[in-house]
């Protein structure tokens, strides 16, 4: 176990931690070596041959969310990136299990990385399939009753929006490291001038009782994936359709999704506040949804028979 300090949920608060750093081998899982001064996952990969990744958090200390999705998008990637490695999801969710069952606080922000390589000489071990876990930090629950502030990325993009790859997670630690507000998150602005996805969520606005979020040019994530099925089941219109910058002012609502965020209302985008300032019906229905979904839902990465 090493003593570290994580980002926090903005990007830019410090706290005391530890991480769980292993890689998955045929003969189990092997602790790896984490830098002095580690401050982030990012940090325990500087210098590897970085290649996809997903990134997701536990509930009731080894349960997950939609795990499979997880594993299934990583594959995705490997094929976007032209691999022909496979994922051995079996040998992968048995490591994770350990993992995260071993460690001694109550959840953990937890990223599994598929190196496009190994790196025998800075991690001691062949493997290529690393894990990394730390505390997870929830987001202040104050959060989701008044909402939160964003700003605008126009100069971060994603050079291959589906496949999740650690590189832009390097391009977007640079990115926050330049900034310096108090703000949560930013939206990545595409070259025409609409809003795309967050540095690390995906954006949703709501217009005239409308769910909008951008339906190509961004990550698909797997909250994502989960909110556009609930909006189906409340029988909330949703466009997949990325919407301009300059009608911000049109919005009614907006909010922002992801593993460790679930549905986050947003009330500012910029210096324009969006509808009048306070989470709205939409979001705080899709929020209870989401959170009736979860219990329901979360799964061990190894379920006993």
């Amino acid at each position: 176990m090493s003593s570290g300090r994580k980002w926090g949920y903005n990007g830019s608060m410090t706290i005391e931690t530890n991480f769980r750093f292993v890689a998955v081998m045929e003969e189990g899982v092997v602790a790896l070596p984490i830098a002095a001064g580690a401050a982030q996952f990012d940090d325990l990969l500087a210098g590897l041959p970085v290649g996809v990744y997903s990134a997701l958090r536990t509930f009731d200390h080894n349960r997950f969310l939609y795990l499979e999705a997880h594993l299934a998008r990583t594959e995705r990637s490997m094929r976007l990136l032209g691999w022909t490695d496979t994922l051995d999801r079996q040998r992968l969710c048995a490591a994770l299990h350990e993992v995260v069952t071993a460690v001694p606080w109550p959840d953990s922000r937890v990223r599994f990385d598929m190196l496009a390589q190994p790196a025998p000489e800075q991690l001691g071990v062949n493997g290529r399939l690393l894990i990394a876990a730390m505390p997870l930090t929830p987001v202040p629950a104050a959060f989701y009753e008044t909402g939160v502030a964003v700003g605008l990325a126009s100069g971060l993009h994603r050079e291959n929006p589906l496949a999740k790859t650690a590189v832009f997670t390097q391009q977007r630690a640079a990115f926050w490291q330049e900034q310096h507000s108090s703000l949560y998150e930013y939206i990545l602005v595409s070259d025409d001038g609409h809003l795309l996805e967050g540095t690390s969520t995906n954006f949703w606005g709501v217009r005239q009782g409308v769910l909008y979020t951008a339906g190509e040019g961004v990550l698909e994530g797997i909250t994502r994936k989960i909110i556009l099925q609930l909006a189906a089941e409340l029988g909330i219109a949703v466009r997949l359709q990325a919407l301009p910058v300059d009608e911000i002012d049109t919005l009614d609502e907006a909010a922002l999704s992801g593993s460790s965020r679930a549905f986050l209302p947003v009330v500012r985008i910029g210096e324009q506040v969006v509808g009048n300032g306070r989470p709205g019906p939409i979001s705080r229905q899709l929020l209870a949804a989401y959170y009736a979904f979860l219990a329901r839902e979360i799964r061990p990465a190894v379920v006993d028979k």
